[in-house]
């Protein structure tokens, strides 16, 4: 059986890779409750949700980059520690760091709730950098990345 660290290890890739949709799917449970922002916005519920969401983040997204700096299990669920990056379709490079949870059930991801100040990806697809205090999140070795 795969650990929690290896199946969002296979996320990344698949996603970092070629942003392949369908393998993502594999990934998670039928009926999936997806928080990409979950402060700002409500959740994809299930495949058909996850799917609407990817198709529309990978219109907007070139090059993603997820680095995983710090991760922590309990019970079900993996909590990690991050920075995603990413250019943008008009050539903006974007930095976001965040915080997720993952859940489980068995080898699939059955919830995914991601914590970051949405006002930071907004403001860096339209060219803005990261103040200088948040630079020294972005460089660390993180513990899994695109492979």
């Amino acid at each position: 059986m795969k650990s929690k660290a290896e199946i969002l290890q296979s996320v990344i890739d698949v996603w970092c890779k070629d942003q392949d949709i369908d393998a993502v799917l594999e990934h998670l449970t039928e009926d999936v409750v997806w928080h990409y922002s979950a402060i700002t916005q409500p959740p994809k519920v299930g495949h058909a949700g996850a799917r609407e969401f990817l198709t529309a983040y990978k219109a907007k997204v070139r090059n993603p980059n997820w680095r995983i700096f710090r991760m922590a299990e309990a019970g079900n669920a993996l909590f990690v520690e991050g920075v995603d990056s990413f250019d943008t379709a008009d050539g903006h490079h974007v930095s976001v760091p965040y915080m997720g949870i993952l859940e489980f059930e068995g080898e699939r991801v059955s919830a995914w709730r991601d914590y970051f100040d949405r006002g930071v990806a907004d403001r860096g697809a339209t060219g803005e950098a990261l103040p200088d205090y948040a630079l020294p999140l972005l460089d660390r070795k993180p513990v899994l990345s695109a492979s």
